[in-house]
């Protein structure tokens, strides 16, 4: 029942890359920080299964259970870290560099640190030679960064009735955040000479008609929906690209717009998804134009665990702080779908989170062990 210092612990994470992305460029295996930390929950007495992720060859989820009945709780992060551009960091991404009362390194804050925390954290109530009544589970998942793969290919419910993510959230518990999906409009036309209108069909006309009959749809679902324990209180349709013809001599043949929209709690991404196309179709009705949808991101859902569940309110009273809002999607829907509640709780800043120079301050590692070991008594002793 030996496992290294914490300190040790997060030195050997960091310098393990485990970057995920869509850009297969950039895109890393994950096994060997999962070896790691099955090696790790293993000295701990814990049962663990590495699984590996469907149509994701060399990705891998880590679920590692102890004994106990019943329901207990679950400790959840993701293994990976996004990319990083080396020649914007003063320190070695792979290093864990004490400086100035922080430890910088890749996944620091977002999140491997967390990882040591929890595992120290069971450590020391072992070391009390308290049997568990309940279990406790430990997940590291996959792909987080990139498309949620590693917690979309959970198909049962873990042996807990909670669950807490570790993301970055500066101890301050959240209980809500937005969803968020992104789509891609194709418009397919006939390019001709500009001196005529007639000569073509014009996808880049087609597509201003579109976009001002989202805008008006976002102003409509704007005002139908708000929820101020938001910083952005109302669901927001961004978009963020748009690329169409070649000449200015000539009418455009092709035009492509890329959006994100991040929806409030209450909003169904598959609805929202099938009404943004309907609208579509029916103001290219009579265009002439031929539209393709293509789906950038499935998307992440909405989050909202409710202010009086036992969860939120042991939470809110272990760190002193009310559950909030955030606008940045999270595993917690999916671990909620399989029947958990669950709240996003971590020691980083999420302001640090994809950074250069990504820190934590060495004044949240003590305090978040300190919940840590309380959440684990309060739902598994």
């Amino acid at each position: 029942m030996k496992i290294p210092t914490t300190l040790d612990m997060m030195r050997q994470l960091i310098a393990i890359p485990s970057v995920s992305s869509v850009n297969r460029e950039f895109d890393q295996s994950n096994r060997a920080i999962i070896d790691l930390l099955a090696n790790w929950c293993s000295g701990l007495g814990l049962r663990c299964t590495v699984t590996p992720i469907p149509d994701h060859p060399d990705k891998y989820n880590l679920l590692a259970v102890s004994g106990g009945s019943g329901d207990g709780l679950l400790l959840a992060g993701h293994s990976d870290t996004v990319p990083y551009d080396i020649n914007s960091w003063r320190y070695d991404p792979f290093t864990l560099t004490e400086d100035n009362n922080r430890l910088y390194g890749l996944g620091t804050c977002d999140m491997k640190v967390f990882f040591a925390l929890v595992l120290t954290a069971y450590q020391q109530i072992l070391r009390q030679n308290i049997t568990l009544k309940h279990p406790f589970t430990f997940l590291a998942t996959a792909n987080e960064e990139s498309n949620m793969a590693g917690v979309k290919a959970l198909t049962e419910k873990p042996r807990a009735g909670c669950a807490i993510i570790g993301e970055p959230t500066g101890l301050v518990p959240v209980r809500m955040h937005k969803g968020i999906f992104m789509e891609a409009i194709r418009l397919h036309g006939q390019s001709g000479h500009s001196s005529d209108p007639d000569f073509g069909k014009s996808a880049l006309d087609g597509m201003s008609l579109v976009m001002m009959d989202l805008l008006q749809w976002r102003k409509e679902l704007q005002e139908q929906y708000h929820n101020s324990d938001f910083l952005v209180p109302v669901p927001t349709l961004n978009f963020g690209h748009i690329r169409g013809g070649d000449s200015a001599n000539r009418i455009c043949g092709e035009c492509e717009m890329h959006m994100d929209f991040r929806p409030l709690p209450g909003m169904n991404i598959d609805i929202l998804r099938g009404e943004l196309r309907r609208r579509v179709r029916e103001v290219l009705l009579d265009s002439g134009l031929r539209v393709e949808f293509i789906s950038l991101f499935d998307g992440i859902p909405p989050l909202e665990t409710k202010v009086d569940s036992d969860l939120v309110i042991l939470a809110e009273k272990l760190t002193g702080r009310g559950a909030g809002a955030v606008s940045y999607g999270t595993e917690a829907p999916f671990l909620q779908e399989l029947g958990m509640e669950t709240i996003i709780l971590g020691p980083g800043d999420i302001d640090q989170a994809h950074q250069p120079d990504e820190f934590i301050g060495f004044d949240r590692l003590q305090p978040m062990m300190d919940i840590i070991g309380k959440f684990i008594a309060h739902y598994c002793l």
